[in-house]
């Protein structure tokens, strides 16, 4: 395919306005013609959340012919639902979404509206990679993602994806001198252990801020997307949409049932 004929959706959960995004549409421009779908503000934690008791909204707010944005009054997930069907002119050939400014490693990644806009691309036979960088700063220096993540686009466009298959790719923080590469790996088994800032709303009602922090059960496991970032790889986790526990299928059937 001409570079010209591609077509690239992308999307985010941070928002439309920040830097993450800016810096995935200069990546994906050479590859084809870009849109932009994202959501008007911050979607962190939405999951594959949709809008369901609401109307989805959404603006065209830039065009230059091989770029179009729009801003989408919704979550990441109305974001490539309302593209597929409302906005763009046919399947996409790729789905990115990202850049994600904090990880989405191990258990993060059911919660992960940047993961939910892949995974939602990925049921569709759209190849569809989700990308994320381990800081929550507004003003992440992106240049190694800039300088590699092109590599990983044109293995995805050369190789194609399995259906409902995405690929889930995150950054360890630290100079392009001291990156190690991409590393394939297998989401770190985790939880996340949740800890309640107690406060007083504005009302005088006491209310909670949740807080927590992520708990590795395998921490000694080198070949997981945890230990990958610790050692400043880039981690690539192919990511089912097929939740089956198929080995629990015959235990079930033995139950009285």
């Amino acid at each position: 395919m001409l570079m010209e004929e591609r077509l690239i959706l992308i999307s985010n959960d941070d928002g439309i306005s920040v830097k993450g995004i800016d810096t995935l549409v200069r990546i994906a421009q050479p590859y084809g013609k870009v849109v932009v779908v994202a959501p008007a503000n911050a979607q962190s934690g939405k999951s594959h959340s949709v809008s369901l008791t609401r109307p989805v909204r959404f603006e065209k707010i830039y065009d230059s012919g091989n770029l179009e944005k729009y801003v989408l009054y919704g979550t990441p997930v109305d974001c490539v639902k309302s593209a597929l069907t409302k906005i763009l002119p046919r399947k996409p050939d790729l789905m990115l979404s990202g850049i994600n400014h904090g990880s989405n490693t191990a258990i993060s990644l059911i919660y992960s509206g940047t993961m939910g806009a892949a995974i939602e691309a990925s049921f569709y036979g759209i190849p569809s990679i989700g990308l994320s960088i381990v800081t929550h700063d507004l003003d992440a220096d992106f240049s190694v993602v800039e300088k590699t993540a092109p590599a990983l686009i044109e293995n995805v466009l050369e190789y194609g994806m399995p259906e409902m298959v995405s690929l889930n790719v995150n950054y360890p923080v630290c100079q392009l001198s001291d990156f190690n590469g991409f590393k394939i790996c297998s989401q770190t088994k985790s939880y996340w252990y949740e800890d309640f800032e107690e406060t007083v709303d504005k009302y005088g009602n006491q209310a909670y801020y949740q807080r927590g922090h992520l708990v590795n059960i395998e921490p000694d496991n080198k070949d997981c997307d945890e230990s990958a970032i610790a050692e400043n790889y880039a981690s690539i986790v192919p990511v089912k949409v097929d939740f089956t526990d198929y080995k629990m299928i015959d235990k079930l059937k033995k139950w009285n049932l």
